[in-house]
Order: structure tokens, then C-alpha cells, then sequence
């Protein structure tokens, strides 16, 4: 989470909880190949399109620990 430096708490954890869900949506979409690499760096190969299946596992697995120490943190 952020420094915790003053500010109200409703906005932190708007700020917490919005990083959450964009962390989730962006794995999601990784992992259904509504995002994937570029052409370039190989991303219509299979090879590409199972890498970033396998960054999407990675983004959405690390976001839900970090969500779960947060909150076991408190």
C-alpha cells in the first residue's frame, strides 16, 4: 500500500482498492487473450499468446496476495 502520510481514509482505500481492480482486469484480459504482445515481440505466435497467458496468471495471483496481506496486515 502507499505511505501512509495523512489524507483520509476513505480515499486511501478507494486509491487501494481501485489498483486492485485494475490489476485484476488487466490479468483477466492477459489470460482470455483480449491483450496480448505486440506483433513484434511475438505476440500472434503461440508461443507469445502463451506467454501472456502465463504474465496474466502471474499479475492476477500476485495481486490477490498482496490484496490478502493488505488486509491481514490491518
Amino acid at each position: 500500500m502507499a505511505k501512509q502520510t495523512g489524507g483520509s481514509v476513505v480515499v486511501k482505500f478507494l486509491a487501494w482498492f481501485t489498483g486492485i481492480v485494475v490489476s485484476l482486469a488487466v490479468g483477466m484480459g492477459l489470460i482470455n487473450g483480449i491483450l496480448t504482445l505486440p506483433a513484434w515481440l511475438g505476440g500472434l505466435t503461440n508461443a507469445g499468446l502463451w506467454i501472456s497467458m502465463a504474465v496474466g496468471w502471474v499479475v492476477v495471483l500476485t495481486t490477490l496476495v498482496g490484496a490478502a496481506m493488505a488486509i491481514l496486515k490491518r
